[in-house]
């Protein structure tokens, strides 16, 4: 797997960071991107600044211990979270953490976006989980995420947010997209009577189209409870 240089790690945080701002999934100084470049360095984004008007010099150099190693900023004060991720899979080279509002509704509601409902959830991410609340910035907050990160490449924080991980930023970048827009869905679903979740039959179709060796570990989703017949 080809790591990024750090000059096109830069690029990628730049211009992902103008998309989420964009668009509304981060607001203010809301949020952290972060890329790994090399076996123990990761270019990551400096804390209080707005994700949507960085520029290459604001970015940040640091180790496996979150020890800053170049740039002028101090990093994301969230840092311990992207690396513990880092740490516990090999195959993620980037992680975004953000805050859309209806994805961060959800978690603010302590419900997880885990049902069988949407075809392109479960053939590409499977399903979005909930990590328990850690306060952030805190140690706390690397051991919330550690068994969820292991099987899913994208769940909500409790009362926090959302995080996804990817091979490159863009791919992470397009599950937090995806998970925002399941939550909206789920939301308007709920307001008109409720989603109707498809069968176990339709599932297993659809977790045969998934393509081997794919972006992560691939968790399902809830499926329906099935009656036992006697």
């Amino acid at each position: 797997m080809r790591r990024l240089s750090i000059e096109e790690a830069g690029d990628s945080i730049l211009e992902i960071g103008k998309r989420m701002y964009s668009h509304g999934l981060v607001v203010a100084t809301d949020g952290n991107l972060s890329v790994r470049i090399s076996e123990d360095r990761i270019l990551v984004t400096p804390t209080g600044m707005n994700k949507g008007m960085l520029s290459r010099s604001d970015l940040v150099v640091t180790n496996l211990k979150g020890e800053r190693i170049g740039g002028s900023r101090e990093p994301t004060s969230e840092i311990k979270m992207h690396i513990r991720a880092y740490e516990l899979r090999d195959d993620i080279q980037a992680v975004v953490h953000a805050h859309p509002p209806y994805a961060t509704a959800f978690a603010v509601a302590g419900i997880a976006l885990e049902e069988c409902v949407l075809p392109e959830i479960i053939v590409s991410i499977g399903s979005v989980p909930l990590a328990e609340y850690a306060t952030p910035a805190t140690e706390e907050m690397p051991r919330s995420i550690e068994e969820v990160v292991k099987h899913c490449d994208a769940f909500l924080l409790r009362n926090h947010g959302v995080m996804t991980v990817g091979r490159d930023l863009l791919g992470a970048y397009h599950k937090l997209e995806m998970v925002e827009h399941l939550a909206k869905i789920t939301f308007i679903a709920r307001q008109l009577g409720g989603a109707r979740p498809l069968s176990v039959e339709d599932v297993k179709k659809l977790y045969s189209l998934r393509e081997p060796g794919g972006t992560g570990p691939y968790p399902g989703c809830r499926l329906p409870r099935v009656e036992n017949k006697t």
